[in-house]
């Protein structure tokens, strides 16, 4: 039944001129229909570029944003409308606007899991592999970084030359994972490379033989000369790779670490959406869409 479905979806888009985005924490099945896998803002990016009109994010609310913000002119779809972030949605404008009353000469630096209207407040955002470079790259001294403590953490710690504000807020599904999770994982593979996403703890990075995005994880492992790893980031990646890569051995760093919020989509979804029978339309004000913008401009500008 799945490759039924699999194969109404195909034919829907090329007849609807519609591309399909998937984020890496999607189910394999969604994968297999994707036009592009990738990380938030490189999938963003990939629908700048597509002809086609109508454009099907497969992963949150705040991705399905981003790619509005880029191509204002193509229909973007999220297939469930509940499929929301809890750390995109963990400050409110007003919030933001009362840390930034108490931090008056602080430079204010969102990660790219932030709502549209958030952005609208921010002077650049930055993905997780691009955090680094960017910052470094800003003339600003003072970062106000919003809205992960534990992505800001590993940030400051790598550049050590600039004054960080962090917040306390950050990824529900990756700070699951403990020291404690590391050392059971340690001693069940003892010969595994651990691979981790720096929205982990602290004390889960730092004993990490490699910290990167999710998409800088994949290809580590993929690339690496090493046949075991225990992957520290949403437990899809495991699927995944395993997958990609039979003749190598991958664990979960957790089993407890899953995004509910990616897994409320599933492939009947995808093919209801195309149907026009569920899903929602992203819409945003052009003064939102223009103003946040603007600090993903900045991004780009500083990435280069």
């Amino acid at each position: 039944m799945t490759q039924l479905i699999q194969e109404r979806i195909l034919r829907l888009k090329q007849e609807k001129n519609a591309c399909i985005l998937a984020h890496c924490y999607q189910t394999h099945d969604i994968l297999e229909v994707a036009d592009y896998v990738g990380d938030s803002f490189g999938l963003a990016q990939n629908a700048f570029k597509t002809d086609c009109s109508t454009v099907i994010m497969c992963g949150v609310r705040f991705m399905a944003e981003m790619v509005k913000i880029l191509s204002p002119e193509k229909r973007v779809l999220l297939p469930k409308a509940e499929a929301g972030c809890p750390m995109a949605e963990q400050l409110d404008p007003e919030m933001l606007r009362q840390l930034q009353a108490a931090y008056p000469d602080y430079t204010t630096v969102a990660y790219i899991n932030t709502t549209a209207e958030l952005k609208t407040l921010c002077d650049v955002c930055v993905t997780s592999s691009s955090a680094v470079k960017i910052i470094r790259n800003m003339d600003a001294e003072k970062i106000l970084f919003i809205p992960d403590c534990n992505l800001g953490d590993y940030i400051s710690k790598q550049v050590p030359e600039k004054q960080f504000q962090l917040i306390h807020g950050g990824c529900p599904t990756h700070v699951r994972m403990t020291r404690d999770d590391v050392l059971r994982a340690r001693a069940a593979h003892p010969n595994a490379l651990l691979l981790v996403h720096p929205e982990c703890r602290p004390q889960v990075t730092e004993m990490a033989d490699f910290v990167g995005s999710t998409t800088e994880i994949m290809h580590y492992a993929e690339n690496s000369d090493a046949r075991e790893f225990i992957i520290g980031t949403e437990n899809s990646i495991v699927q995944h790779l395993g997958i990609s890569h039979p003749e190598k051995l991958f664990y979960a760093l957790s089993k407890d670490c899953v995004c509910h919020n990616m897994k409320v989509t599933t492939i009947a979804d995808v093919l209801h959406c195309l149907e026009g029978t569920d899903g929602e339309e992203i819409l945003l004000e052009e003064s939102v869409r223009l103003r946040a913008k603007k600090s993903i401009d900045e991004m780009i500008r500083l990435g280069k």
